[in-house]
């Protein structure tokens, strides 16, 4: 059985990944492992660009606290459980943040939730668990809410 020690878990705040947060902490319990939390809040410039709008200076910098306040509340949820954690958030694009960080930690494995994009975005921006199985370093386990 392959010891699954250094696990990534991607962060999007959503119903999924909360659940694969949850699947995460087991593994992590049941095989002395260490969790390593990856958030990305990327903003998409090429899709407002048809629109006009001007994200304002100050705008990058509040989402980050905002989703810097998350984290913390994620990792509480992690230590709680007895387990150490690291958080990374960034302004990347998800995918790539998340082959980033697996590669940087030497994951043993990636644990992310899944929902799938429709129509327009998932032409325009590809889904992420979909990219990330097909660039990840390591095995990637997806994990719906249900």
């Amino acid at each position: 059985m392959t010891a699954f020690q250094r696990i990534v878990v991607p962060v999007d705040f959503s119903e999924h990944s909360s659940r694969a947060l949850d699947v995460a902490i087991e593994l992590a319990k049941k095989f002395d492992g260490r969790l390593h939390l990856v958030h990305a809040y990327a903003i998409h410039p090429m899709l407002l660009t048809p629109y006009g709008v001007n994200i304002p200076v100050d705008f990058e910098r509040e989402f980050r606290q905002a989703a810097d306040l998350q984290m913390t509340a994620c990792a509480d949820r992690v230590r709680k459980a007895g387990l150490a954690v690291e958080v990374t958030t960034t302004a990347d694009l998800p995918s790539d943040a998340i082959v980033r960080c697996a590669e940087k930690t030497g994951a043993d494995l990636i644990v992310m939730g899944t929902r799938g994009l429709t129509g327009l975005k998932h032409v325009v921006l590809g889904s992420v668990a979909e990219r990330t199985l097909r660039l990840a370093p390591c095995p990637v386990l997806t994990v719906k809410a249900s």
